[in-house]
């Protein structure tokens, strides 16, 4: 498949707001269950904010990708039946409640509301329990919209969505640790172990993914695209003067060679290098806990390009060559 560029920032930009919302209201539960002890300073309402901006930077991205922008909002339409419709509501949601979480903890609006055994619940704490069922829907709604296509076999499997959630995830808990580091606040210790464990958790997912679509067999031939079934079949050209809209939005132009660099990268740069520099970052290491974010964010922008690149649509089986 062609990448779309702004479909690649659209992932990887709310992916990241999703895992550090997540990984501050998570901290957040554990410091109400006594399980970590409670920062020095208050900076969830830095993070929701950040959170929130990513999600917004997002959403401006997925419009490169429309060709009529103003009619985006009739995406929506089709919910019963489209991932990408579900999408389309899930997002605002996640963006609405995060939002209202950041301004509840500004304002000082947060009032207690109910008790849980002799745990206090806020409303903010309902609030962002409301914005994780909104980021959880939302990872399900993006990664589904290409899981969900079973013609393009190298989508059409869970691992599509373990692997967009385990990339969001991963990258949001190294932007909370890199903002634990910087505000000299927040359970440094926590954010570091676990985006190790989600960086690593990813990089088997991705790799058992990477083996699978390598192995995949092709069921079309270029004898049952074009209904021929004699042995010997050979296409010499396209059958048209230039290009068409399907070898225009279908098929890419880089070479084997530039594919297996953008792979090589990614895992290196995604995975490999974040995880040895968080695995050895301390909490007054903000240079090696930003570059860890740094790399990992590169390395998530190319794979999610590799993973355009690596889905076969079926209709390339015809067209081989452009003339």
């Amino acid at each position: 498949m062609k990448p779309a560029f702004s479909v690649i920032f659209l992932t990887t930009l709310i992916g990241a707001g999703q895992g550090l919302f997540l990984a501050y209201y998570s901290a957040e539960w554990l410091v109400m269950l006594n399980m970590l002890q409670p920062a020095g300073s208050d900076y969830t309402t830095l993070a929701a904010s950040i959170s929130f901006l990513l999600l917004v930077a997002g959403l401006l991205a997925s419009f490169f990708h429309l060709g009529h922008p103003e009619r985006a909002w009739r995406a929506a339409a089709m919910w019963r039946t489209s991932w990408l419709s579900r999408e389309v509501i899930a997002l605002p949601a996640a963006m609405a409640t995060v939002f209202a979480y950041a301004v509840i903890r500004y304002f000082g609006l947060d009032l207690q509301v109910l008790t849980l055994g002799r745990i206090p619940v806020s409303l903010s704490t309902l609030v962002g329990f409301m914005a994780m069922l909104a980021i959880i829907a939302l990872f399900v709604c993006t990664a589904m919209i290409y899981a969900s296509l079973k013609f393009l076999r190298q989508w059409h499997s869970p691992l599509t969505v373990l692997n967009f959630f385990l990339m969001g995830m991963a990258s949001g808990f190294t932007l909370a640790t890199v903002l634990a580091v910087a505000t000299s606040a927040g359970p440094f210790g926590y954010f570091s172990a676990m985006a190790v464990f989600l960086t690593l958790a990813a990089l088997m997912s991705r790799l058992f993914s990477l083996s699978r679509n390598l192995n995949l067999r092709s069921p079309s031939t270029l004898q049952s695209a074009i209904g021929v079934h004699h042995p010997t079949i050979r296409q010499m050209a396209q059958g048209a003067m230039g290009g068409s809209f399907n070898t225009r939005a279908f098929m890419h132009t880089y070479g084997a060679g530039v594919v297996r660099l953008g792979r090589r990268f990614f895992l290196i740069s995604g995975f490999v290098l974040p995880l040895l520099l968080l695995f050895f970052s301390e909490a007054d290491s903000l240079l090696v806990c930003a570059a860890a974010l740094l790399l990992q964010f590169l390395g998530l922008l190319a794979e999610r390009w590799y993973f355009f690149i690596e889905a076969e649509h079926p209709q390339n089986v015809y067209y081989q060559m452009i003339s």
